[in-house]
């Protein structure tokens, strides 16, 4: 996998790695980050972290500066950008430049808060949303969200800031997680109190079915709520990552969409998102060896997904193939996709022993 990324850092291409085509190893990027730049990043800076190559943590100074323009942008999935692009840096190299961006990032979140409603709304520019704006909840504006508010309250002893993370992740547990433990994506909030209005999804098969990295996001974020907000948050973390191992196919990779048909693209992305929120689980909860257990055999077989070096084929070696992207537009639903390859590599040191799962 550092083979891959030093081929892509090598690159003269401007804008940030978003999805690869499998076959050429071409990346398709972005201008300004979109919500995806902030993982490439987080790939740089844990690469240092394994390596200790200055280049990789000079490499990633750079990602996060250049991130720094989209501290106002108002979008919920600035906890991607600024957490991932920013934040894994600092904690885990202690970067002046990467610890002000990610404050730059959690004070452009913090602007945004609606204190009537107790959240961070979706906002007018989030990327790839159909319905965004002041009423608007998705559950993939929690993981990164509410690490990064909480950190920055400690940070610059701001407890406002922790007090907005709480009450942020807790709206999504009411919005987001169903009964029986699945989780919806999307949700409709009254802007003025917070009532819940509708459930919905932007990604997923309908809104009634549970789209996998859905599922594998509200695991992630509720885990980080657990590590950095309140141990309380063990309660929904336990109950949605109960329900991804229940459901997950004898193979360990998810479908898309959980209510998929067995011809339909699996997406090996949300199962490496999810590996990394039972790992984490799995350091923060005493008694459940089982989420370990499971997430080493996720992680596994996602690595037989990772195309080898002298395959003698001309793929390039270190790409973590099989991501879905986006089926219901019929963007890329084969295909390397950057935070796939983030999650899968912070799961792999984490299991190494090279950094302890919690701390991210």
């Amino acid at each position: 996998m550092r083979l891959r990324i030093d081929e892509t850092a090598a690159e003269v291409a401007t804008g940030f790695p978003n999805y690869a085509d499998t076959d050429t190893g071409l990346w398709t990027r972005s201008a300004d980050g979109f919500w995806t730049g902030g993982f490439w990043g987080g790939l740089l800076a844990l690469s240092a972290a394994d390596s200790g190559a200055r280049r990789y943590a000079r490499a990633a100074d750079d990602v996060a500066e250049r991130l720094t323009v989209r501290a106002s942008s108002d979008t919920a999935f600035r906890g991607f950008l600024f957490f991932y692009g920013a934040g894994v840096a600092h904690l885990t190299g202690k970067s002046d430049t990467t610890r002000a961006a990610a404050l730059a990032g959690a004070q452009g979140l913090a602007a945004s808060f609606n204190h009537d409603a107790g959240l961070i709304p979706l906002g007018s520019q989030a990327e790839e949303s159909d319905a965004v704006g002041a009423g608007a909840a998705n559950i993939d504006a929690v993981p990164g969200t509410v690490a990064l508010l909480a950190w920055a309250a400690r940070e610059t002893d701001r407890p406002e800031l922790a007090d907005m993370a709480r009450a942020h992740a807790q709206r999504h547990v009411e919005y987001c997680v169903r009964e029986d433990g699945s989780v919806c994506q999307s949700a409709a909030f009254d802007e003025w109190d917070g009532t819940l209005l509708r459930r919905y999804t932007h990604k997923g098969r309908s809104d009634d079915s549970t789209w996998a990295r859905a599922q594998a996001w509200a695991m992630l974020g509720f885990a980080q709520a657990t590590r950095w907000v309140d141990p309380e948050f063990a309660g929904p973390a336990k109950t949605v990552a109960d329900w991804w191992i229940e459901q997950l196919p004898p193979d360990r990779v998810a479908p898309w969409d959980f209510s998929a048909g067995p011809d339909e693209p699996r997406d090996t992305s949300a199962t490496a998102i999810a590996a990394a929120a039972l790992l984490k689980l799995a350091a923060l909860v005493p008694g459940r060896p089982r989420y370990r257990e499971h997430a080493a055999a996720m992680v596994d077989t996602l690595t037989t997904f990772v195309t080898p070096t002298g395959a003698g084929d001309h793929r390039r070696p270190g790409m973590l193939t099989g991501g879905c992207f986006d089926p219901r537009r019929g963007v890329a639903t084969d295909a390397e996709l950057v935070w796939g390859d983030y999650f899968l590599l912070e799961s792999l040191l984490a299991l190494r022993g090279v950094l302890d799962p919690a701390d991210l």
